[in-house]
């Protein structure tokens, strides 16, 4: 066994020197020669995947089926596809970006062609996955491994409801099957939370978390152009490559696109980024052809990259277990990196909307609930989201909340079925996940502004059996990144904030059907992000002072020509409100003014309708506003501005775009002040 062990390593590094790290070969032999529940939690960059791919190796040789690995993101299943491949092993993945489908996995099965099959916990909830492909793997049963294992855990940092399923999944395999659970983020209470899902576990192997070399710094600069001042000015002197983490995507593409506009060699990632983009990004880092990727936690679990030479923070994370899974990207194979935390003012804003959001609330899974028991069979999500007025994001964590206990069944597509099992809303456990989710909070803030070794702080926040001072970070040796910014380039990087310009897209349905493309709106524009940096802060502060601030309407006018809309506008009109009714219209007739428009005030209210922002999900949005406004005369045929304070579900310009178009108008261009993010579209 033991030079089988040695043979299998050597051949997955490549190196004939090749020995196994302290726990790597216990973990093996539990697998292979006990069959037994293994939990491993050892720091990144330890090796926990050469463990599951070894075992997969000897125990394929031994007769058993093909191990079934459940990991959570796409850069970790696409990293562990390459490396299995070293060893000889022949991976298939089903996700949303592989070719392959659920078929061709199937096939691959009944011919035993595959070693090793990678999912998310997601594609466990397909049914045509469940249907095809479980059996299969339940007839001829190999390892079980579920990488990233505190998802199971509600407390742990990134809980993922369908790694519920994997208990249930285990069970179905039979006795004497084994089963790997790995992480490197997980405290003792997590790791009882995840021993309990999996089943009994014979062997917990925890090693030492913290990491040598890892040289961790906090940097306070509250406001967003001092970050960006300090990015500018610091990249070039941090060594090697790297990943730029934010909380948001628009942050993620503000930051890249600043960096850009400054010479640097560096790309945006987030989990909206096209697939072949994602593949293409993780490539450039990982061939060091970029200095660095700006990346949102969609480039984080398992993301494998040896050399990473820096992780920098834009904004903290909510939890200092989160913050230790990223930053612990960085130097897994170098004797000296960095890891730089920058602190913002709206790092706890975003954290709060995190910690808020993170359930959905009781009425809201008695709503739809009663939607599903009322129905004379199997419900649409589409129909759900008709009857309940709702977020569409919490309409679907309540399907997958549901499904996952059982309580509904998922057909074919976004259809679901009431089970007969009963349902109570576990208030304790969210009110206990809650509190734990605000010490966390309070936990990252001690992090950054106590005093005790960084790293050692970090670890015995995991339970680390032997937090000890790691001599290298700012607290035990001195800031080396705290420097004077240039007055001058903080200017420019605030002038760039409040050129940060959104594109309004224009909607392409309406009523559920397609919106002819002679009445849809052109492309438009708004100054800002809501309340955000830059203008969007002075446009919230106008609407509740009741007049916008004349530098918004000077900003409008250099936005345009920037912009320079075509065909080209002749005349200016706006969305008129019944509880504001001279803030909007003031604004347009300014702007028209400025820009030398004529402004004609040809839209008025048809009917009272409620705000908005008191509808929750696109079809509550639409049917709000649908008849909401008319027409005082004909409008003008050439093309238009149509002014709005705020643009946010898109549903009230693309309606009164429309009515001006069916009377005739030319093409209508959106303008806003702020446009808000985070909302249902």
């Amino acid at each position: 066994m033991a030079d089988a062990l040695r043979d299998a390593l050597r051949s997955l590094t490549g190196r004939a020197d090749a020995e196994f790290h302290h726990d790597q070969r216990e973990a093996i032999e539990a697998l292979v020669e006990q069959h037994a529940h293994v939990l491993l939690v050892q720091r990144t960059g330890w090796g926990k995947s050469a463990v599951y791919f070894l075992a997969t190796h000897l125990l394929r040789r031994a007769g058993l089926g093909p191990t079934l690995l459940v990991s959570p993101l796409l850069a970790l299943i696409r990293n562990q596809v390459d490396a299995a491949a070293r060893l000889g092993l022949r991976t298939i993945t089903i996700n949303s970006s592989a070719p392959t489908t659920v078929q061709e996995l199937a096939d691959a099965l009944q011919r035993d062609s595959v070693d090793l099959v990678l999912v998310s916990p997601e594609r466990l909830a397909n049914p045509e996955f469940a249907d095809q492909v479980m059996p299969l793997v339940g007839r001829r049963p190999g390892m079980m491994v579920i990488d990233e294992a505190h998802c199971i855990s509600d407390w742990g940092h990134d809980f993922r409801p369908d790694y519920r399923r994997l208990s249930q999944v285990i069970a179905g395999l039979g006795p004497g099957i084994p089963v790997l659970a790995c992480t490197a983020t997980a405290n003792d209470r997590v790791v009882a939370d995840v021993a309990e899902q999996i089943g009994a576990v014979e062997h917990v192997i925890r090693g030492p978390l913290g990491r040598d070399g890892l040289s961790l710094h906090v940097i306070e600069l509250p406001a967003v152009a001092q970050r960006l001042a300090w990015l500018h000015a610091m990249l070039p002197e941090l060594q090697g490559t790297g990943i730029i983490y934010c909380l948001t995507v628009r942050d993620v593409q503000q930051v890249a696109a600043w960096l850009q506009t400054k010479g640097h060699d560096v790309v945006p990632y987030t989990g909206m980024t096209d697939g072949d983009e994602r593949v293409e990004a993780e490539k450039m880092l990982q061939d060091n052809q970029v200095k660095a990727l700006v990346a949102t936690q969609a480039l984080g679990m398992g993301y494998d990259k040896p050399d990473l030479a820096f992780v920098v923070h834009f904004q903290a994370p909510g939890s200092p277990v989160a913050y230790y899974q990223q930053v612990g990207r960085a130097g897994r194979q170098l004797d000296e990196s960095v890891g730089v935390l920058l602190r913002g003012v709206e790092d706890a804003r975003i954290q709060d909307w995190f910690i808020e959001t993170a359930f959905p609330p009781a009425a809201a899974v008695d709503e739809v609930l009663a939607v599903c028991d009322l129905a004379d069979g199997p419900v649409t999500q589409g129909r759900i989201l008709e009857a309940v007025n709702l977020k569409r994001g919490d309409v679907e964590l309540v399907l997958k909340q549901l499904t996952v206990e059982g309580v509904l069944r998922r057909l074919s597509g976004q259809t679901y079925e009431r089970t007969l099992k009963a349902w109570e809303y576990p208030s304790a456990r969210v009110q206990a996940v809650t509190a734990d989710r605000r010490l966390e909070q309070e936990q990252m803030v001690a992090y950054a502004t106590d005093q005790p070794c960084r790293m050692e702080f970090l670890t015995a926040l995991l339970d680390d059996p032997r937090p000890e001072p790691c001599g290298v970070c700012d607290v035990c040796q001195g800031g080396r990144f705290i420097v004077d910014l240039d007055e001058a380039l903080v200017a420019e990087a605030d002038r760039f904030l409040r050129r940060g310009y959104l594109v309004i897209e224009p909607r392409r349905q309406r009523d559920r059907r397609k919106l002819p493309e002679q009445l849809r709106l052109q492309s438009g524009r708004a100054l800002s992000v809501w309340g955000g940096p830059g203008w969007g802060r002075l446009a919230a502060d106008g609407k509740r002072a009741g007049r916008f601030d004349g530098r918004l309407i000077d900003a409008v006018v250099e936005m345009v020509a920037e912009w320079a809309p075509r065909p080209a506008p002749a005349w200016v009109t706006c969305v008129p409100s019944l509880r504001h009714a001279e803030l909007v219209p003031d604004l347009a007739l300014r702007v028209a003014d400025a820009l030398g428009l004529q402004y004609l005030p040809v839209v008025v209210p048809a009917r009272a309708h409620e705000p908005q922002r008191s509808q929750r999900n696109g079809a509550h949005q639409e049917r709000n506003v649908r008849g909401a406004f008319t027409l005082d005369g004909h409008p003008p045929t050439e093309p238009l501005l149509l002014v709005d304070d705020l643009v946010d579900s898109r549903w009230t310009i693309t309606e009164v775009g429309a009515l001006l178009r069916e009377h005739g108008s030319g093409p209508v261009h959106a303008l806003a002040l702020g446009a808000a993010l985070g909302r249902d579209s």
